[in-house]
């Protein structure tokens, strides 16, 4: 029978220090992992966008390992494989080191193909006429083409960022403590999981909730050089206060 007392009282009174604990470790590991996966795409797409097959092909390879193995084992990996390659001590990595470095390394992959489909979205022309003014290909692709390609990236980062937050109760399997741990911790001394599991589900959906708001207001701001409607009083009244004062100009 589903007991509402338990439930309730999760949800609303026992988020204590051990809870707030766990919900901060979610959200930094998040936070963390998908910037460094962010990083890690761009130099990933770029690399397999090269026409140098030197640099192609061991990202080809490493986009299709990093996508084709689930990503506990990748994790597991880290944790129970390093120790056995390295021998020494000092060199093996922590559980939260191995959960960033598994987290970030598979979030690169996905990154990599979502950055190379918002670059290739933009014309072959942009970056032609960049390089006829006299830019080199770096600073191109920086002031030309990824501000471009960031309407076509943003909607599926922020989709990869969302997953990333549900993603994290994965590293519950080596004693990470998050906020589904949390949950798993009050379970096993009551042995009532639905309420437990119930009620974590929602403060992700929470976390999840405000990331979506926050990403809908990202696009919005990307997409204003598309869509007049969506600029301020102030915006639109220094766009058409521009060309007044270049048509006063050359009457005087």
């Amino acid at each position: 029978m589903f007991r509402w007392d338990i439930f309730l009282h999760f949800l609303y009174q026992d988020p204590n220090y051990f809870f707030v604990q766990a919900a901060w470790t979610t959200l930094w590991i998040s936070i963390f992992a998908q910037t460094c996966g962010v990083i890690l795409g761009l130099f990933l797409a770029l690399m397999r966008m090269s026409r140098f097959p030197w640099l192609t092909w061991p990202a080809r390879a490493y986009i299709w390992f990093f996508r084709g193995s689930p990503l506990l084992v990748q994790v597991l990996l880290l944790y129970n494989g390093l120790p056995k390659v390295i021998q020494n001590p000092a060199f093996l990595l922590p559980d939260w080191a191995c959960v960033l470095v598994a987290f970030s390394l598979n979030e690169g992959a996905y990154m990599a193909e979502i950055t190379r489909a918002g670059i290739t979205s933009v014309d072959a022309g942009q970056m032609e006429a960049a390089k006829s003014l006299g830019m080199r290909y770096p600073l191109a692709m920086r002031r030309v083409v990824l501000p471009q390609a960031a309407r076509v990236i943003v909607p599926p980062l922020g989709n990869e960022f969302n997953n990333m937050l549900k993603t994290t109760s994965l590293v519950f399997t080596i004693g990470v403590y998050e906020m589904f741990a949390d949950a798993e911790i009050h379970y096993s001394q009551t042995f009532q999981p639905v309420e437990y599991f119930l009620a974590v589900a929602f403060w992700y959906l929470i976390l999840t909730g405000i990331w979506s708001v926050i990403q809908a207001s990202i696009e919005r701001r990307l997409a204003v050089s598309e869509r007049g409607d969506d600029l301020s009083f102030w915006e639109r009244l220094i766009a058409a206060w521009t060309p007044m004062q270049a048509w006063a100009r050359g009457a005087r």
